[in-house]
């Protein structure tokens, strides 16, 4: 049974191993950075299955001290347009895709999401990922704005919660 849970010292070696793996997909991340993002996260949180590292999400709410680019981008847009809540990354390990894991993800953070109305986030043009494309259409994810360069571009998406 999967078990969304906060990140414990125990599974910070898992977490920056899964995303070195993924990392042409993702910003990069050292163990500095991990306690940094930790500490100002509303959420850390590692996926267990049956006591396994299945993967890990970060979120954040608005107002943060985050310094990333995209969540920069949201940040600007929703000065006009009210809250958002930002889905910063999902990682999921290989051997535990195609399980509907991501589902039972983004169900608890898009709840989680809901008083701020939207949750937002991107998704890679450049390098492109199809994969995470279709799974945000299907859920009823929109684009909202691109950012980046012909190096990497990323479709910026919104949910209306």
């Amino acid at each position: 049974m999967p078990d969304l849970r906060p990140l414990r010292d125990t599974d910070v070696a898992d977490v920056l191993t899964l995303n070195e793996s993924n990392v042409v997909m993702l910003a990069p991340l050292d163990e500095a950075r991990l306690h940094e993002l930790r500490g100002i996260a509303d959420r850390f949180d590692v996926l267990d299955v049956d006591g396994a590292f299945a993967g890990f999400v970060v979120t954040f709410p608005p107002g943060a001290s985050y310094d990333s680019e995209n969540y920069r981008w949201f940040t600007r847009r929703h000065q006009r347009h009210g809250d958002f809540y930002y889905l910063d990354r999902i990682v999921l390990h290989e051997a535990f895709r195609r399980r509907g894991l991501g589902g039972f993800v983004y169900d608890e953070i898009e709840r989680v999401a809901t008083p701020y109305g939207r949750l937002s986030l991107e998704v890679n043009l450049v390098p492109r990922n199809d994969p995470s494309l279709a799974f945000h259409a299907a859920r009823g994810y929109v684009e909202v704005g691109r950012a980046g360069d012909e190096e990497h571009l990323v479709s910026m998406l919104e949910k209306p919660l």
